[in-house]
């Protein structure tokens, strides 16, 4: 049985608001952005949010912003009435949080809501209520310049909507959250929150830059601030500034990641591409950085008009976008080399009562003193890539030759006619894992596995930025079994292979050789190391394995070069590979964002062993 086709018709005013208003208003917190974005469209300095019941019962936004004319007060409630815009052109180039004209309309056909608001100069303020469909006569009232937005009894009219709301914590939690975005891109205003009375936020505003810093640290937390970089970069109309979190603040959700676009809080996939991409190589595991972005563009390179609630945005050259926000997110990682775990756990240590961090160090040139078993840095740091097996200075001994703590030079003070290097100098190596050392400010801990990835890692990437990887011909090859999958793929793979810096050819229907590796990694486990890439280039293929997937196959070679746990070093190798740290980019993580080093300062020890008291 069909049913009979209904007649098209016009819908009434009131149905057709309260049909927008399940797209603008999902919950409290959806009303709560709109009315907080009117206030700062208004030029609010400060503003007062009073919550009741999670904003269900009653919700109240009071600015000091211009306010509205008493013949502008019923237009206010009214649809696609706004004061923002008036043309195409000026919809196209938006630079005003609000702009549909649709927020109080779309709340008061689901709510009962008063509107208090008063022009600068006018005698008095005046006052307008509405209850879904009726909306009641205009009365003077009085109130300091400025205006007043009260909301009650969300969904008193539609109660199959109001069924859909959870519990008042629940609805205070997501108010809570779009204050903090909120307030988080205004730190020139202040603001205040109140729930059932009491006081959950106050935020003094400040003028820039200082009010950022002040507002990041109120939001996201003093422990982040103190492990945050600063993001300070510009490029022709692009402007990205803020703070992103050292990757040992990456949380185990992403619930700290704040994007603002032109000072519109967004969630954007490209720009959360970007900013993953940027600390792809130094974060640990399923790690979620943490960060509060602020990207300034011209308005006309972005159109924020193709979401309900303004969250999404879509930009007119996305490619352009996401390589400046990438590239400047990757440069303030890279900046501040070693300082980002340091000052991370300094946070961590005095939020606990734990053992303070002394600050960290910045890249600086070369060091290179005599004296000090470091007269010849370049061979003893190549003498750590010498395969096992030969004569050399540093040759793996085996965990039963390994010292507990096998001494790299006699104590001494260090020079007073020159400071040491940020990382000092190799006292002794502790069970084949740790490097201690000496600098000005007191004992630095290194772990040589992590750190000596993150320099083979970076030496690769560069190479092969550069056009390829030197390789180095083996004078005996390196034969393994190979399962006939591997040698497909390396017959298959010659040129990706190639430009890795490997030379692999079938020695028997059953065995392959490799003839030639990456020089930096002639070093290490050689046929595991093959293995391992043949094993990459055949699930992904060559050019996903080059391009996308190129960071975490360096990532793997790097890893079976690295020096291993319970190889003991001598004095040189240990001296070379602090100085190679100091010249390496992203020093302070391997590339699985491990810390590679900690600074334990004199008065750090003073305090463990309670000299002085």
């Amino acid at each position: 049985m069909t049913q009979a086709r209904a007649q098209i018709r016009v819908l009434p005013d009131l149905l057709i608001s309260q049909i927008a208003a399940g797209e603008v208003v999902e919950r409290p917190a959806s009303v709560l952005k709109e009315l907080l974005e009117n206030a700062l469209d208004a030029g609010a300095t400060e503003i007062t949010v009073l919550l009741e019941q999670g904003g269900i019962a009653r919700m109240q936004v009071e600015g000091d912003g211009g306010g509205s004319a008493e013949a502008e007060m019923g237009l206010a409630l009214a649809r696609h009435a706004t004061s923002k815009i008036g043309s195409l052109d000026e919809l196209e180039a938006v630079r005003t949080m609000g702009f549909r004209g649709e927020a109080l309309a779309s709340i008061a056909a689901v709510a009962r809501v008063a509107l208090l608001s008063r022009r600068p100069g006018a005698p008095h303020a005046f006052s307008l209520r509405s209850e879904g469909p009726l909306t009641g006569a205009l009365e003077p009232a009085a109130r300091q310049p400025g205006t007043t937005v009260s909301v009650e009894d969300l969904y008193f009219n539609t109660p199959a909507r109001r069924k859909f709301l959870r519990t008042e914590a629940t609805e205070f939690g997501h108010c809570e959250d779009v204050f903090r975005r909120i307030a988080l891109a205004r730190p020139d205003v202040s603001f205040l929150l109140k729930h059932n009375g009491r006081v959950s936020a106050h935020l003094r505003g400040r003028a820039a830059p200082e009010g950022v810093a002040d507002r990041v640290a109120a939001i996201l937390g003093k422990e982040f601030s103190a492990a945050s970089l600063a993001v300070d970069a510009e490029a022709g109309a692009l402007a990205l500034a803020g703070y992103a979190g050292a990757p040992q603040a990456a949380r185990s959700r992403a619930d700290a990641q704040y994007f603002f676009v032109n000072g519109r809080y967004v969630r954007d996939r490209l720009l959360s591409h970007a900013v993953g991409e940027a600390y792809a190589d130094v974060l640990h595991g399923e790690r979620q950085p943490a960060y509060a972005l602020f990207l300034a563009l011209d308005p006309r390179g972005v159109d924020v008009n193709v979401h309900p609630a303004k969250t999404e945005v879509r930009f007119r050259d996305s490619r352009a976008v996401h390589q400046f926000v990438y590239h400047a997110v990757k440069r303030a990682l890279a900046a501040v080399v070693g300082e980002a775990p340091v000052a991370y756990a300094q946070a961590a240590a005095n939020a606990t009562g734990g053992t303070a961090l002394a600050p960290a160090w910045t890249p600086a040139a070369p060091w290179r003193q005599p004296g000090l078993g470091v007269e010849q840095p370049v061979q003893a740091y190549q003498s750590l890539f010498v395969p096992a097996g030969s004569a050399a200075v540093g040759d793996y001994a085996g965990p039963e030759h390994a010292a507990d703590a096998s001494p790299a030079t006699a104590p001494r003070p260090l020079p007073d006619t020159q400071s040491s290097p940020p990382l000092g100098y190799a006292l002794a190596q502790l069970h084949g894992v740790y490097i201690l050392a000496q600098n000005e400010a007191g004992l630095v801990l290194v772990d040589m596995h992590a750190a000596h990835e993150r320099i083979v890692y970076e030496r690769m990437r560069n190479a092969l930025d550069s056009g390829g990887m030197q390789r180095q011909q083996l004078l005996v090859p390196a034969m393994f079994q190979a399962e006939a999958l591997d040698g497909a793929t390396a017959e298959e793979q010659q040129a990706a292979l190639d430009r890795l810096g490997f030379e692999i050819g079938p020695a028997s229907p059953t065995t392959l050789a490799v003839r030639a590796v990456p020089a930096a990694l002639a070093g290490g486990d050689v046929a595991a190391l093959a293995r391992s890439v043949l094993a990459d280039l055949r699930e992904f293929g060559a050019t996903q394995a080059l391009a996308a997937r190129r960071d975490e196959l360096l990532s793997t070679m790097a890893c079976h070069a690295a020096v291993r746990a319970n190889r003991v070093l001598s004095a040189p190798e240990m001296n070379a590979l602090l100085r190679e740290m100091e010249d390496t980019e992203r020093a302070g993580s391997c590339n699985h964002g491990r810390p590679t080093w900690y600074q334990l300062s004199m008065g750090d020890l003073d305090r463990l062993f309670l000299r002085g008291r």
